[in-house]
């Protein structure tokens, strides 16, 4: 017969042992090492995010501050004469010329006679969602305008001298730099952006309106009419033009 075996207590317990204490190891190391480890990377990494949140925070505030200073369209008005027609109305001639931030023509100048001293300048403008603006975005981080249009308060807004041709994208835009798909879309779609504001959430436009500030021109006068970054149309108060040199006696 064969002979039967013991069961191994000694080696079963001290098997029990190695194990509770294998777990009792990975338990502690976990606990005080792994545990610790993990909650400081934590820790840290959401003191990155912070970081980076409160930089970038700081740079919307700054541009958007800068925007604010920025201007993007401006002409210059000049008041060439003010003098009354046969009948003794006053008639204004004007000297409008697109510039610069430098101050350097843009495009040809144009002379307009209007009747009347009050003199309103028609614009469209369109402005963007303020995040476009805020981070720069390179086709919709500015208002865009149109010079629609010049008139008096005597005259019918419809009978205004035009300026920018509607439907088309301003010069002054064009002189700068070479239109991109999306402004000459948005310029010939202008109107139905106005009417659409499906489309136009589409697009990023934040609004799209009229704004015809006016002002009572002097004579021998300049003014500036200019566009702001964040859609604000803007006319500066005049200033007494350059006398002309006067001709050489013989």
């Amino acid at each position: 017969m064969h002979e039967r075996r013991s069961f191994p207590f000694s080696l079963f317990f001290w098997s029990i042992i190695l194990v509770a204490v294998g777990t009792a190891s990975i338990y502690l190391a976990y606990q005080f090492v792994v545990k610790p480890q993990r909650a400081l990377q934590n820790q840290i990494l959401e003191q990155k995010e912070t970081i980076v949140r409160l930089e970038q925070d700081k740079q919307r505030l700054e541009t958007y501050l800068k925007l604010l200073k920025h201007l993007e369209r401006r002409a210059r008005v000049e008041v060439l004469r003010q003098v009354p027609d046969q009948k003794g109305a006053l008639l204004t001639t004007i000297r409008f010329t697109e510039i610069d931030n430098a101050g350097k023509p843009v495009s040809a100048s144009r002379e307009y006679t209007l009747p009347g001293e009050e003199v309103y300048f028609d614009t469209l403008v369109i402005k963007f969602e303020d995040h476009f603006v805020e981070t720069g975005d390179p086709f919709k981080g500015h208002a865009l305008m149109l010079f629609r249009r010049v008139f008096s308060s005597v005259m019918k807004p419809e009978e205004g001298f035009v300026i920018d041709i509607e439907g088309q994208e301003p010069e002054a835009y064009s002189e700068q730099k070479a239109p991109t798909q999306f402004e000459r879309d948005l310029w010939k779609r202008f109107w139905d952006l106005a009417n659409n504001e499906d489309l136009a959430r589409k697009q990023g436009v934040r609004a799209i309106h009229g704004d015809a500030p006016y002002v009572r021109l002097e004579p021998d006068r300049m003014y500036e009419v200019s566009l702001r970054s964040t859609g604000e149309v803007v006319i500066t108060p005049g200033t007494r033009l350059a006398a002309a040199p006067a001709a050489a006696r013989p």
